[in-house]
């Protein structure tokens, strides 16, 4: 498989041509991305610093060659990925943060006059440019050398373009999906008496990073796994990571999988040891409520429903007081990703996109219920990428 996957030449400029599209019937001269995720979205760069201190900006003209600038820093970052045929911008303009005696480029204090200067060059000098996050911040900084320039708020540009993955985007999370399956297999087989949270989710994260990369040694990959005995918290103890594990714990465990970029949530609650009959009866209520909110993950369906679903379980059970968060969240470049809440968003599901479905039980002091899943929302039914058992019988650890 290619580093290319996800990121094709001819998919990145599908995505251009849409933005250019989308910008003229606006009326709109250009859109400015800054935000980290939305420039990798758009030009096919895995951003290697942080921009709050090295800012960056890439520009596409709704007439015109795109173009992109950068920190020096990413000059070699960036050659790489237009070697390998990843990207979409070839026009880059670099400041320096470390002044240099010859081959001088702007510094990072003169990185509004670079800006400038490449919008003179490129003749965006008038009328509106649309800006994905903090158009105040930009406005601010070219304004007094683009005065004719009017920045307009354009987040929900791409916003909307990210919400529903492509099958390239859809194929990168279905593997990561089967990635995280493979590391949840390992994960119970680590879980023993005496062990620590800690220890069992290195292992296993070293575990799944040798197996991905054996499947996709040209892939960018992140790997995660964590869980500890839950107490009632939904991310586990805090402060006592050398916590060993005992008989009776339940563990809330997390195993994420990131490809080229795009990441899955897969966790499960296990149970050390015979389970309580209370362990049984909320394993349960937790199981049928998340099973239900991700029957509802289909075209038609609104956001808020998957939520909705899941809490009439619980309240119905009579645990309604012991849920402490919504059900889910979008995924697929960001961890937490648009749309921002479940629970009170009220739009219509549409085929493609994907979220995180995740409704939880706490009792402070005992245990811990949740499972997690990432589902693709479908026309007809959902797509459930995270295929381990949700099953007691088979997350309870015999020992």
């Amino acid at each position: 498989m290619s580093y290319l996957d996800g990121w094709s030449p001819e998919l990145l400029k599908h995505r251009a041509e849409s933005i250019r599209g989308r910008l003229a019937d606006k009326n709109l001269q250009a859109l400015a991305v800054t935000d980290p995720l939305n420039l990798t979205y758009v030009t096919g760069f895995f951003l290697d610093i942080a921009p709050w201190e090295r800012p960056v900006v890439a520009v596409i003209p709704v007439d015109g060659s795109p173009f992109m600038i950068l920190c020096e820093l990413s000059t070699n970052h960036l050659r790489f990925s237009l070697e390998q045929g990843r990207g979409l911008i070839t026009d880059i303009r670099f400041y320096t943060e470390h002044p240099r005696q010859v081959n001088r480029l702007y510094t990072v204090r003169e990185w509004s006059t670079l800006v400038a200067e490449t919008f003179r060059e490129k003749d965006i000098t008038k009328g509106n440019i649309a800006v994905d996050s903090n158009p105040q911040g930009l406005e601010r900084r070219l304004k007094p050398q683009l005065p004719d320039l009017s920045f307009t708020d354009a987040s929900m540009l791409l916003r909307e373009m990210r919400v529903v993955k492509c099958e390239e985007e859809l194929d990168l999370l279905r593997k990561a999906g089967a990635l995280s399956d493979w590391g949840q297999i390992r994960y119970k087989e680590s879980i023993e008496l005496g062990k620590t949270g800690l220890e069992i989710g290195t292992k296993v994260a070293h575990l799944m990073a040798c197996e991905a990369v054996k499947r996709y040694p040209n892939y960018q990959i992140s790997i995660s796994a964590s869980g500890s005995p839950s107490i009632g918290m939904p991310h586990g103890l805090g402060g006592l990571s050398g916590e060993p594990i005992k008989k009776g714990d339940t563990i809330i465990n997390g195993v994420t999988a990131r490809l080229n970029m795009y990441g899955v949530e897969n966790e499960r609650t296990f149970i050390v040891g015979e389970p309580t009959e209370k362990q049984k009866k909320l394993f349960k209520v937790m199981l049928e409520a998340q099973l239900k909110a991700v029957g509802v993950c289909v075209e038609g369906n609104r956001v808020s429903d998957i939520d909705a679903v899941a809490q009439k379980v619980i309240e119905d059970a009579g645990y309604g007081d012991l849920v402490m968060h919504r059900t889910g969240h979008g995924m697929g470049l960001g961890g937490h990703e648009y749309w921002d809440d479940t629970a009170f968003n009220h739009r219509t599901l549409r085929a493609g996109m994907v979220t995180s479905v995740e409704p939880g039980i706490y009792v402070y002091g005992e245990s811990g219920f949740r499972h997690s899943d990432t589902v693709i929302v479908g026309k007809d039914k959902p797509e459930v990428v995270t295929e381990y058992t949700k099953e007691l019988e088979y997350l309870t650890v015999r020992i």
